[in-house]
């Protein structure tokens, strides 16, 4: 039997929204279990009393970091530190930045480069870099709710519609590459390894910024593809063009 994957969650509550987290703690779910909740700031700040009220509900350890120096971003300093620590403590098997900063581009890299996945949170401002790093990205826009306060996981973000899917023309690419290179001799490639060709070439990609949970939805959604189910659980699909 697999292990469940121990994912260790680390906060920068200075330039991300609070109102998404119970959408982040659900996507990681899906990952495995968030034994490691750290959320840093300076928690004197009046600008982090909306980040307060949820600590206690999602188990979350607040980190308190004082701005020594006017201007400087001690927070990034102390999250670096804390991720580098639990890198070394053998407690954790992946870790989840909750960040709009590339500053932390460095940081998921080395990550990586110990053979962990990184998966990122962070608003649409955040800059490509370090959504391009990340494996995958996620926008925390497409996971929040209408309120304030409650974030409704339950209600699937707003959805790319089909012309705008077929506008994109990098994503077309992926897909059809994916399609290829998946598929065998008659054109038809199982769904599951198109899904891990685009895991594996494309780190960063998630169908959630589409509006979309799983990609076999957002693959339908572009009608590029033929679609076929085969003993009644098996998704195939085939480029229309062929």
């Amino acid at each position: 039997m697999q292990e469940t994957k121990r994912i260790a969650l680390l906060i920068d509550c200075d330039n991300v929204s609070h109102t998404a987290i119970e959408g982040v703690l659900e996507e990681l779910a899906k990952h495995g279990t968030v034994n490691v909740r750290h959320a840093h700031g300076d928690w004197n700040s009046p600008s982090l009393s909306g980040w307060s009220k949820k600590l206690h509900p999602h188990a979350i350890r607040p980190m308190q970091q004082f701005a020594y120096t006017k201007g400087k971003n001690a927070t990034d300093s102390a999250m670096i530190i804390d991720a580098m620590d639990l890198l070394y403590s053998n407690n954790v098997d992946a870790f989840a930045l909750m960040t709009s900063d590339s500053d932390f581009t460095p940081l998921v890299l080395r990550i990586l480069e110990s053979g962990f996945p990184v998966y990122g949170f962070g608003g649409k401002k955040t800059p490509k870099p370090f959504v391009d790093s990340c494996s995958p990205f996620i926008y925390i826009e497409n996971l929040m709710g209408g309120g304030e306060d409650k974030a409704e996981s339950d209600t699937p973000p707003a959805r790319t519609t089909r012309a705008q899917l077929r506008k994109n023309t990098s994503l077309v690419r992926l897909l059809r590459t994916a399609v290829e290179q998946a598929s065998g001799d008659d054109g038809w490639a199982n769904m599951g390894m198109v899904a891990s060709y685009i895991s594996n070439n494309n780190s960063s990609f998630s169908s959630i910024n589409y509006g979309y949970r799983k990609i076999s939805d957002l693959i339908k959604a572009t009608e590029l593809f033929k679609i076929e189910m085969r003993n009644g659980t098996a998704m195939y699909i085939k480029d229309s063009r062929s």
